[in-house]
């Protein structure tokens, strides 16, 4: 058990993921949502996020609280927002309107956790910003080619959790190309 699964009560991702697909609006696929909760956990109460940020729910960071407890319906409001927040990244800067559904899911998933800034462009050594060779292949609609490229995106492998998350990524986005 973790220690953030340790600090705040849980709540069950299934009962999350239904909830948010109950309301129609998401496109990201139960494949995308259960790679997301999973890898995300879901915490009723604040935790302190491996990048530092206060958290709850499933991976939200919007307008968190210390000391607040969140019922099943505000953490499934809260994830939808996101969800459809890494969606309209997807959509906008990675063509993900033509992508096939589990392509769009796992990108949907690494938007998620990288924001659309991270996932579309770098810091380069001349301490400037560059495009990615993700974004470059989903421009030209080359969905394996940037399938692929998913693991590259792991923090310098930082964290054997997001190492683990960006190869299932990878997996769930190569299943359709």
């Amino acid at each position: 058990m973790s220690i953030k699964h340790a600090a705040a009560p849980m709540c069950a991702v299934t009962a999350i993921i239904v909830l948010v697909v109950s309301h129609g609006q998401v496109r990201t696929n139960t494949d995308g949502l259960k790679l997301i909760g999973n890898a995300e956990g879901c915490l009723r109460e604040p935790y302190r996020c491996p990048a530092g940020r206060l958290t709850d729910g499933i991976g939200n960071t919007h307008s968190v609280k210390p000391g607040t407890y969140k019922t099943d319906q505000q953490i499934a409001a809260d994830w939808q927002r996101n969800i459809l927040d890494a969606e309209h990244c997807i959509n906008t800067y990675f063509r993900g309107y033509e992508m096939p559904d589990n392509t769009f899911s796992a990108m949907t998933s690494a938007a998620f956790t990288t924001g659309c800034y991270g996932l579309r462009t770098y810091k380069g050594k001349d301490n400037q910003r560059h495009e990615t060779t993700l974004h470059k292949l989903a421009q030209k609609g080359k969905w394996r080619e940037m399938c692929e490229r998913l693991s590259e995106f792991n923090n310098g492998g930082k964290y054997p959790g997001l190492t683990k998350r960006r190869e299932a990524e990878r997996q769930l986005c190569l299943k359709s190309v």
